[in-house]
């Protein structure tokens, strides 16, 4: 059952004068126009009531969609004073922003704990310098480091979104990156690959072939190596790849095959396949398991999981069984959920 819900409120492009090679909000929200306060409070007004009544232990009024404390501070003041009077009232429990590393500043923090906010998402995208300057992203690895660091001494809670993929990236800078955000200690995180927009310079360079974006192979098996990580140091990964809008979808305002309505599920699925071949593998090198195969007797497996985890150990339209059953013909393999396991844990017995 779920427990947490957002009320998302975006503001496309505001605050950032900057143009990263990958970026066009307004397809990102699927919005076209500014979104004053008084938008914001109708917006918090319209979800509030569709989730009072469902047992959540947690409501979020986030602020998505631009660099948030890129706006003037007495914009950043007037929507903060519409969340903040829902928090006072015990409407909702937490207020969520994001925004860049590089307008991050003891003022600006200053404003944000004054108003009762919770977690500051950070932009990212990347700790390599060179994958940060080809991506025209306007700050340095250190911008982060530093805006990391004082958002933790302000008492914060710390997220980081990066992006795999990006001009300049590779698997080895990517996992660095990952690494690198371990280091900084988020309580949170966020995958996205890189998605190739209409009407950005980034389409420009994969339309000219100075870009050459990740095939899905590609970017589920460097983001199943970057999750392992980050998920490793107890990291929650609220988010993998993009959601899903009205244009953000294969056919939509984007190019090439660089996006992935289930690209989660695609990740999380190839990590359980990998769990599970590692403890099928040990079993068949066992001396007896494997004198009976030699023998051609048909061997009985059982792989488990939770019910929260099972779509993730059948695979995204059933790749992993399909998967099982070709590569594994003499092999006898049943399905099965167990109660008694963790979300994302897996078990294979004979």
């Amino acid at each position: 059952m779920k427990t947490h819900a957002i009320i998302p409120i975006f503001i496309p492009h505001r605050g950032c004068p900057n143009d990263c090679v990958f970026c066009n909000q307004k397809i990102i929200t699927a919005r076209q126009d500014d979104v004053t306060p008084e938008d914001a409070d109708n917006i918090i007004k319209t979800w509030l009531p569709t989730l009072q009544n469902r047992g959540l232990k947690t409501i979020e009024i986030a602020f998505f969609g631009g660099s948030f404390t890129g706006l003037p501070l007495d914009e950043q003041a007037a929507f903060l004073r519409i969340a903040q009077q829902y928090k006072q009232n015990g409407l909702v429990d937490k207020i969520h922003l994001s925004t860049r590393p590089d307008y991050i500043s003891p003022e600006i923090l200053e404003l944000l704990r004054a108003h009762n906010v919770d977690i500051i998402e950070l932009g990212v995208q990347s700790f390599d310098d060179a994958v940060l300057t080809a991506s025209n992203r306007g700050h340095t690895a250190d911008d982060v480091y530093r805006a990391c660091d004082l958002i933790h001494t302000y008492g914060f809670t710390l997220g980081i979104q990066l992006m795999i993929g990006l001009p300049g990236d590779t698997m080895e800078t990517a996992l660095a990156s990952a690494r690198a955000a371990v280091s900084v200690q988020p309580a949170i995180a966020r995958l996205y690959p890189t998605v190739v927009l209409h009407d950005t310079a980034l389409s420009r360079m994969y339309q000219n072939g100075t870009y050459h974006a990740l095939t899905t192979e590609e970017a589920v098996s460097i983001t199943k190596e970057m999750y392992r990580i980050l998920d490793a140091a107890g990291i929650n990964i609220i988010r993998v790849g993009l959601k899903s809008t009205d244009l953000i979808r294969e056919d939509g305002e984007i190019q090439g095959h660089t996006y992935h309505p289930a690209f989660r599920q695609l990740v999380e699925g190839e990590l359980a396949k990998e769990t599970l071949e590692q403890q099928l593998q040990a079993l068949l090198s066992q001396p007896e398991i494997a004198a009976e195969a030699a023998n051609g007797k048909t061997l009985h497996f059982t792989f488990m999981s939770s019910g929260t985890s099972f779509s993730n150990m059948i695979g995204n339209a059933r790749r992993n069984k399909l998967y099982f059953a070709k590569k594994y013909p003499q092999l006898k393999i049943r399905y099965q959920v167990d109660p008694a396991l963790d979300a994302g844990c897996y078990c294979v017995v004979k």
